[in-house]
């Protein structure tokens, strides 16, 4: 039998830089949450120059009263030998320690974003990026945001910022958000849920992609900070904000 996708409702996104709040939208609508798009932009952490990280968004998400993991494939924040089995390891205490021996900003940035997700309760993993991870969530029915490289998913040329505009030259990588409804064992596809209704390729809100693809964009999203999934869920123990 062929699985059944969940039913992910995603609105278009209103800016070039809004992709990552309309993704955490259509997951809150998914749960049943009447939040309008407008105030999760709004509240959403924007990074100078437009767009914003996942662990931004896993934090809205945590102060709303959701539960909120994230896997990592971002070894510009995270050293994988922090999530060895056999060590024990204080996230929060290497992030700071990272911070002190090196400088970049958005390396800070994002540092500080995730100490603030650990804080909220969040959890950070780090786990080979397989089917059956993606499998895991999509059958307890919970929609999977990542994110990746719209230049590598799109197959598409680079872009430039301003104006924003396809260059094959001057253009640079460009990292996106979407929503993971679905995967199809057979043809090993999964659904996405795409806030960039004209976005080339597929031209589509909702397509599928091959796995192999997938996995490449995801990974690909290191060079926008980016390389991650969200698993947002509702938290029996509280309540929305």
């Amino acid at each position: 039998m062929k699985p059944t996708p969940l039913k992910l409702e995603i609105l278009a996104q209103p800016t070039d830089t809004t992709c990552g709040p309309t993704c955490l939208h259509a997951v809150y609508r998914y749960y049943g949450d009447d939040i309008a798009l407008s105030r999760v932009i709004e509240e959403t952490h924007i990074l100078e120059g437009g767009g914003t990280l996942a662990v931004f968004l896993a934090c809205h998400a945590l102060r709303r009263g959701y539960r909120a993991r994230i896997y990592t494939y971002n070894l510009r924040v995270f050293d994988p030998s922090w999530f060895d089995p056999d060590r024990t390891v204080d996230l929060a205490e290497r992030l700071r320690a990272q911070m002190r021996s090196k400088s970049k900003a958005k390396l800070h940035l994002a540092s500080h974003a995730y100490l603030d997700f650990l804080s909220l309760g969040g959890e950070v993993r780090f786990r080979d990026l397989s089917a059956d991870l993606l499998r895991k969530y999509l059958r307890r029915g919970a929609p999977i945001l990542t994110g990746l490289s719209a230049t590598y998913l799109y197959h598409c040329p680079r872009e430039t910022d301003e104006p924003l505009r396809y260059d094959d030259l001057h253009g640079l990588p460009q990292g996106h958000f979407v929503v993971l409804g679905g995967y199809d064992r057979t043809t090993r596809c999964v659904q996405v849920a795409d806030p960039l209704r004209d976005n080339p390729p597929f031209r589509s809100h909702h397509y599928d992609v091959s796995f192999d693809r997938l996995v490449g964009a995801i990974m690909l999203g290191v060079l926008t900070y980016d390389a991650n999934l969200l698993i947002v869920e509702p938290d029996p123990d509280k309540h929305h904000a």
